[in-house]
């Protein structure tokens, strides 16, 4: 086509295609490239072009040839940016002819920088279709354009691919904290923040979760949330939505959520300990599980275990970002729980911070106070402290019991003697004695 042809194709209908359907160029749009190119498995070779542009109409001809050299093996496509401009924006393009090539990873299509020849790009695309066959033979999925599902973007990444449809489920509707970063494929600031993102998530991994939404691609949330820009990092807490000021290192990332985690988690739950379920609760899952034996009822009353409970439940609100477990039992109720944590010799009430999955223990020696529990407390956050092995290598049995009613306690009534039917003239003083 030369430029004649075009000069009249632009009086006679605007911006004209320069490949007929029989090319074996494929007409790109945005009715078709989610679909075709990002959401299908085959590789794509996209140029990106405009019909007055003289580079591009001399590239026809090489770039035909290649199409036809590579049919049934890798795709060919168009995309008229003078006509589709969304789509030239959506991936940077900025000159004509721009050539990218969508391999294993579509959200990352790589430049096409060599020669524009047919025989340079076949080669180049073959080498790509090679690299994309030997990682899907080591077991790496493809990067398509994200399905309803709320996966990871790869097997082994902490970072939650989010999209228009599950967006509502995953975050919105969570108790979950999220992070959530709307990016473009194309923005260089993306991909640099791409590692750090997954560095991020890996260390926040069941205190803060971060996901990655294509904004380009779902549009619905980017526009709800007012996204200009990219990256734009939000974070979402139950219907709270926050702007994210933070660096862009893992370890500002990192910093930022864990503050903004220690604001918005509750005080930990100070529970009793009745079953062995409730041991596991609190030891299992969780890093590192405080247990308290508080006094037996009849030597510490209502009023007394309450103070007990509420001084250790402020100890969790001050702790809450290390993720604890903290349980209480009664004095003597659970004796094989004392002995493995060699609880009793020093009287009650008695601590003990315990690590279940080393078996390891340490015992507080010092004053059951709030200053000498916190002074405890913070030598193990740094991991100071003597510890010693958990007795029997492993949780004790939990003896069921009932879990206290919040009121006093009180001895057992003694048994009424019925005295009216002795008589005492029975008995002299001899028997008696």
């Amino acid at each position: 086509m030369n430029r004649l042809a075009v000069f009249f194709t632009f009086l006679l209908g605007g911006a004209s295609a320069l490949y007929s359907s029989s090319s074996g160029v494929v007409d790109l749009t945005p009715s078709n490239f989610q679909r075709d190119v990002i959401n299908g498995d085959e590789v794509w070779i996209v140029e990106f072009y405009a019909p007055w542009c003289g580079h591009c109409q001399q590239l026809v001809p090489e770039y035909q040839k290649a199409a036809q050299a590579l049919k049934g093996v890798v795709k060919v496509g168009g995309v008229n940016a003078d006509e589709h401009k969304s789509l030239a924006q959506q991936f940077g393009i900025r000159g004509f002819p721009t050539i990218k090539i969508f391999g294993l990873d579509k959200k990352k299509p790589q430049d096409y920088n060599g020669q524009r020849t047919a025989k340079g790009i076949v080669d180049h695309a073959l080498e790509i279709a090679q690299d994309k066959v030997r990682a899907q033979l080591s077991g790496k999925k493809s990067g398509g354009g994200g399905g309803d599902g709320g996966g990871s973007s790869s097997g082994d990444s902490d970072v939650v691919e989010l999209t228009d449809s599950n967006f509502e489920k995953l975050v919105l509707k969570s108790d979950d904290m999220w992070l959530v970063e709307f990016f473009a494929p194309w923005c260089g600031h993306c991909k640099n923040l791409a590692p750090q993102w997954e560095a991020a998530a890996t260390e926040l991994k069941g205190k803060v979760k971060l996901g990655a939404l294509d904004a380009t691609v779902n549009t619905v949330m980017a526009s709800r949330y007012e996204v200009k820009g990219y990256p734009t990092i939000k974070f979402f807490h139950k219907g709270d939505v926050e702007e994210y000021d933070g660096g862009r290192k893992s370890s500002d990332i990192v910093t930022w959520a864990t503050d903004k985690a220690a604001v918005n988690i509750p005080p930990p739950e100070v529970k009793q300990i009745n079953t062995e379920a409730d041991l596991d609760e609190a030891c299992k899952e969780h890093p590192i599980c405080v247990i308290s034996i508080l006094p037996h009822i009849l030597d510490c009353q209502s009023q007394c275990r309450n103070k007990y409970i509420k001084m250790l439940t402020r100890l969790g609100d001050k702790y809450k970002q290390k993720m604890w477990g903290w349980g209480w039992a009664e004095a003597m109720a659970q004796p094989e729980l004392e002995q493995a944590l060699d609880i009793g010799g020093f009287g009650y009430p008695a601590l003990a911070a315990l690590n279940a999955k080393k078996m390891q223990f340490a015992l507080l020696k010092g004053s059951f106070s709030e200053d000498g529990i916190n002074e405890f407390l913070r030598d193990i956050s740094f991991g100071r402290g003597r510890t010693a092995p958990v007795r029997g290598a492993q949780l004790p049995k939990i003896a069921k019991s009932e879990p206290w009613d919040g009121k006093d306690g009180a001895l057992p009534e003694e048994e009424d003697i019925d005295l009216s039917d002795v008589e005492l003239d029975d008995f002299d003083s001899k028997d008696e004695l």
